[in-house]
């Protein structure tokens, strides 16, 4: 796998595509909104589409309690011709001040049914087709999660990765809030998320390009920014790192890291659409959201 920097570096794979105007039918992406913060939410508040036709994929990280993720989701619904979700962490952990206490699981498969009636497309639908510019391809919508195999700097196992963590003072709250039940780790849950998830991707018909849309980094090779290293343990899984060629992306969609580039990996884009905290964002000056993800940005 070779990493080929961000968007504008000279050596970025050469797709150039004609000029065009703006048309109807755009794919557009963001995570992370994390709306408990009111400035979160007003840029939510915010999101709009440029045209009926547009689609909204969210990658994740909506909200912490159960009502907020489900409040906010409707609200794009309302706005945009589809939207499609894809969970974070953050939308898994039980909080003990939130009147829904499911764990695991069943908070999962709960999410699950409170966005199919919204009309807000899961992982556990089929997989729409989006038939916008630059298209058709599908996009998948994919939960995952991570097994620690993303491990720290000079680490050879999950407990001693682990341990250097906890010893740096770098520990995700998951370890606290996200509960696996009733798998007996987040990485068995992880291990059979990706099991039917492959088994479905390979279901797919291949002539027809796909958007792949997961919370988390589908290889390690984003996290190599990040100033804690520890914390890449948190952030996806090896088993997926040769999914962008395997499943034939045109574009790889995720969150997670808080750090909103554009980058390629064997000639295959990957956008990180997050908004993050705002003391993250106020550094980088008002966010430019949604991203658009097709029909691809040109310059």
């Amino acid at each position: 796998m070779t990493a080929v920097g961000e968007r504008g570096v000279a050596d970025r794979p050469a797709r150039r595509r004609p000029l065009r105007p703006v048309t109807v039918g755009r794919l557009l992406a963001v995570s992370d909104l994390h709306v408990a913060y009111a400035e979160n939410r007003e840029i939510a508040d915010r999101l709009r589409p440029g045209s009926a036709d547009d689609w909204l994929i969210v990658a994740g990280d909506v909200a912490e309690r159960f009502a907020d993720v489900r409040d906010t989701l409707a609200r794009l619904r309302d706005r945009f011709a589809t939207v499609v979700w894809a969970p974070g962490n953050h939308e898994l952990w039980t909080l003990r001040d939130d009147p829904v206490r499911l764990r695991g699981e069943e908070r999962y498969r709960a999410l699950v049914a409170a966005c199919r009636e919204l009309g807000v497309l899961t992982p556990e639908d089929p997989y729409p087709r989006w038939p916008g510019p630059d298209g058709p391809v599908i996009v998948a919508p994919l939960f995952l999660l991570y097994d620690y195999s993303f491990r720290a700097p000079g680490t050879a196992t999950k407990e001693e990765s682990l341990r250097r963590a906890y010893d740096a003072g770098v520990v995700c709250t998951d370890e606290m809030l996200l509960h696996p039940d009733p798998h007996p780790g987040r990485d068995a849950w992880c291990a059979v998320r990706v099991a039917e998830t492959e088994r479905r991707l390979a279901a797919c018909d291949p002539a027809v390009p796909t958007v792949l849309v997961n919370h988390f980094p589908l290889n390690r090779e984003p996290t190599r920014i990040l100033r804690y290293p520890e914390f890449a343990q948190w952030c996806g899984t090896e088993r997926t790192a040769d999914w962008h060629l395997r499943f034939r992306a045109e574009v790889v969609v995720y969150g997670h890291l808080h750090i909103p580039r554009t980058t390629w990996y064997d000639g295959v884009r990957f956008e990180e659409v997050s908004l993050g905290y705002p003391r993250e964002w106020r550094r980088r000056g008002e966010p430019n959201l949604p991203r658009v993800v097709l029909p691809a940005p040109t310059g």
